[in-house]
């Protein structure tokens, strides 16, 4: 590991920097990749952001958008960008599966590794970690090092304010988690003061909807919810038939989940959705129940306590199955 004196020195003369972000990337993923590219090209470096997969429509619009190279459709000239890299930031990730093919890329570069990420276990690649699993998001860290580990909050402008404001926006369900602080609040009201438009970033996340995906979601809570009273637990499952009639694209299921956890009483909410590649499973739950647990110990996966996901090989059918089965292990943490 380097200090921060030494990343500092590294940062005062312009340098060939790549920012990276684990794959499917969401608001936070790209609020925070596109607000520290948005600081560093202000410093005279040569930047450019990778992302592993494609991402959703509705953050295209982010300031500077324009200069994310997709490595699934360039894969070349992201292999390229990385051999020639100098440093590389690693956001809201902190083990290199996450970026799927692109990792071992990343693994086998000579370029100092800056990792900046709010999720437990970190698996140690990295030169420098900036890292705090109980801050909101990866946005308020990038926040946080910007202004007071480089002493740059000068630098924070319109395009970076706006960039930070939403991954703390989509991160935070719009600050209505418990990890929400006054803190938080304070750095907010000074991304708004530098420019951040938080009546047009809601709008441009939330109100962005195609006609297919409020469709697709009206089938959802008709078609496919299950509310398992004796665990008071709520289920969304959804299969690639399901899929088809509505087109659904890359994020038109993100925050699904959470209608099922609005629901009177319920602690834990599941959206298990049948992909091309693997099955997909997005918990949220309420108070201390570990999310993160269920993921981690029968799906691959991990995240915070009340928000985590995971994945799995198994048939969809057999997914959803075993996901009912688990809960009477959890039966006491969720009837409590």
């Amino acid at each position: 590991m380097i200090d921060l004196a030494t990343l500092k020195e590294k940062l005062a003369l312009p340098r060939k920097i790549i920012i990276t972000t684990h794959h499917k990337p969401d608001g936070d993923a790209m609020g925070s990749s596109l607000g520290l590219y948005n600081y560093l090209i202000q410093k005279g470096h040569h930047v450019k952001v990778i992302s592993p997969t494609d991402y959703p429509y509705f953050l295209h619009w982010l300031p500077n958008n324009a200069e994310v190279v997709i490595y699934t459709e360039k894969e070349e000239e992201s292999k390229k960008l990385v051999a020639e890299a100098e440093l590389i930031f690693c956001l809201d990730f902190n083990a290199l599966s996450r970026i799927n093919e692109l990792g071992e890329e990343v693994r086998n570069s000579s370029a100092l590794k800056i990792m900046i990420d709010h999720h437990l276990e970190p698996e140690g690649f990295d030169d420098f970690r900036h890292w705090n699993i109980h801050a909101s998001s990866t946005a308020e860290l990038i926040y946080d090092f910007i202004v007071h580990q480089l002493g740059d909050g000068k630098f924070i402008n319109k395009d970076v304010a706006t960039c930070l404001y939403t991954g703390i926006m989509t991160d935070s369900g719009s600050f209505r988690f418990p990890n929400v602080t006054s803190n938080l609040h304070r750095i907010v009201a000074d991304l708004i003061d530098a420019g951040a438009e938080n009546w047009r970033i809601h709008q441009q996340v939330y109100d962005n909807a195609t006609e297919n995906r409020l469709k697709f979601l009206g089938f959802c809570l008709s078609n496919r919810l299950e509310v398992l009273g004796d665990f008071n637990t709520a289920l969304i499952s959804v299969s690639k038939e399901d899929l088809k009639p509505y087109n659904i694209q890359t994020g038109e299921t993100e925050g699904i989940v959470n209608y099922a956890l609005s629901i009177n009483g319920i602690k834990l909410a599941a959206f298990i959705v049948e992909r091309s590649e693997k099955v997909k499973l997005s918990l949220r739950s309420v108070g201390t129940f570990p999310a993160n647990e269920i993921c981690k110990k029968y799906f691959n996966g991990g995240g915070h306590r009340n928000a985590a996901g995971g994945a799995s090989d198994e048939s969809f059918e057999t997914v959803v199955a075993k996901f009912k089965s688990i809960l009477p292990e959890y039966k006491e943490l969720l009837l409590a």
